[in-house]
């Protein structure tokens, strides 16, 4: 019964659509479903213990606390974090008198893997006895974290994050409970889910925000970002100069022209500038310019630096100075650094998905059995060396993200693409 000062409005949008019976739950029907292992527990009345492994947000929670009120077990929650063996020794205690008076106890335990060995193992004789049901929560893989005879008393279900439609689905729940729409256009709707990157709660925490708004016309992405992303600081003005000179330095080696960068080398070192704030800059530089155009040049520029901070001044600024002529006169490739930015977009698009289950080490038999590293082609052991697998998650499509030119050694890493490509097509279509 709700309290004297309670009521709906004040609570949380995720805990008012926390969903009250397991058909609710979104995204899991795996394992809540008919077919389900926890469905067919459920239809049994027989509950066995275990520790449920997924994202945050995708209900571990939630199924939990369903499970206890659907086998009228008492609801025990307690987090390993703020948890002891003294709290689990008085719960234990209380589950004992429980089971006298004819009633189960599902102790659920939030963040698991976080109890060492010792508090682990205290679990153990209360689970075998049937005093205690244990649901554990983790967002960590079970089996590093989990001594294996808390695993072997309990089944692991893995939890799916949740998927675009689910998480529309929990919008459109969310906007029927506050019986209105959420003011964003479709590409803001889509960006709000890639925001939360399959985590329900942190969803719906993001969609009360918006809710809480002033009336207004829909937001499109950019506007939405401007309300829920805070901006980072800009620079102090007060040290234009600085860089001013510094991207004067930076574009002439761009640009090729040597001499021009020699020059503004020499008005920053005159002028007091800090030397491994110059050297830091040309190792950037290296990296970000020059690429595999020259893959010497990173050692050339990470070298100065080195030398600079062995000579000291004024001799070190000599290798500054060599450094900067070889960078200045070194053939230009910004592939690596486009190819970096790109794949950062499309992390970012793409939220966490699992590599493909054949590249995955299966160091336990639990993953072994879940499928991990089944079907693994080891390319030494192929023609060529190269066995033209999948190593993109399932489901995306395959990304060029690396574009090398035709300068300096990125001509012979462009033939060598080229082959791999050739080859990984004839892999495919045999």
């Amino acid at each position: 019964m709700a309290g004297l000062f309670e009521n709906e409005a004040t609570r949380p949008l995720a805990d008012r659509l926390r969903p009250k019976t397991l058909n609710e739950v979104v995204g899991q029907d795996h394992l809540v479903g008919e077919t389900g292992p926890i469905g067919r527990m459920v239809r049994a009345q027989r509950l066995a213990s275990m520790i449920l492994w997924g994202t945050p947000g995708c209900g571990k929670t939630t199924i939990a606390r369903l499970l206890a009120d659907v086998t009228d077990l008492h609801f025990e929650p307690i987090s390993a974090i703020f948890s002891g063996v003294a709290d689990l020794r008085k719960i234990f205690e209380r589950a004992r008198e429980r089971r006298a008076m004819g009633q189960g106890t599902l102790l659920f335990i939030d963040e698991i893997h976080r109890f060492n060995r010792a508090q682990q193992d205290s679990f153990l004789p209360y689970m075998e006895d049937g005093t205690i049901v244990l649901v554990g929560a983790t967002t960590e893989n079970p089996s590093f974290e989990l001594n294996p005879a808390v695993l072997s008393r309990s089944q692991v279900m893995v939890l799916k994050r949740l998927d675009e439609e689910g998480m529309q689905g929990l919008l459109v729940r969310a906007e029927q409970e506050m019986g209105f729409t959420l003011p964003l256009t479709e590409g803001a709707r889509q960006s709000v889910i890639a925001m939360a990157d399959g985590d329900g709660r942190y969803l719906l925490n993001m969609a009360e925000e918006l809710f809480n708004l002033p009336p207004s016309e829909a937001m499109d992405s950019n506007e939405l970002a401007d309300v829920i992303q805070k901006r980072a600081p800009i620079y102090d003005k007060g040290q234009e100069g600085h860089y001013n000179l510094i991207s004067a330095l930076h574009k002439s080696l761009r640009g090729s022209d040597c001499d021009a960068a020699l020059y503004w080398l020499a008005r920053m070192l005159v002028g007091g500038e800090d030397p491994n704030f110059i050297a830091r800059r040309l190792l950037r530089f290296a990296v970000e310019d020059i690429g595999l155009a020259d893959p010497n040049a990173m050692s050339q520029a990470l070298h100065a630096w080195q030398s600079f901070e062995r000579l000291g001044s004024p001799e070190g600024e000599l290798a500054l100075a060599q450094a900067v002529i070889y960078l200045g006169t070194a053939p230009k490739s910004n592939a690596a650094y486009k190819a970096y930015n790109t794949s950062v977009v499309a992390a970012k698009e793409t939220g966490s998905l699992s590599p493909p289950k054949h590249i995955l080490n299966a160091p336990t038999k639990m993953m072994k059995d879940l499928g991990y590293g089944k079907n693994y082609a080891y390319d030494h052991n192929t023609k060529d060396g190269f066995s033209g697998q999948n190593y993109f998650p399932d489901n995306m499509p395959r990304h060029n993200f690396y574009q090398p030119v035709e300068r300096g050694f990125e001509r012979e890493v462009k033939k060598r693409l080229l082959y791999w490509d050739r080859l990984r097509q004839e892999r495919q279509n045999s």
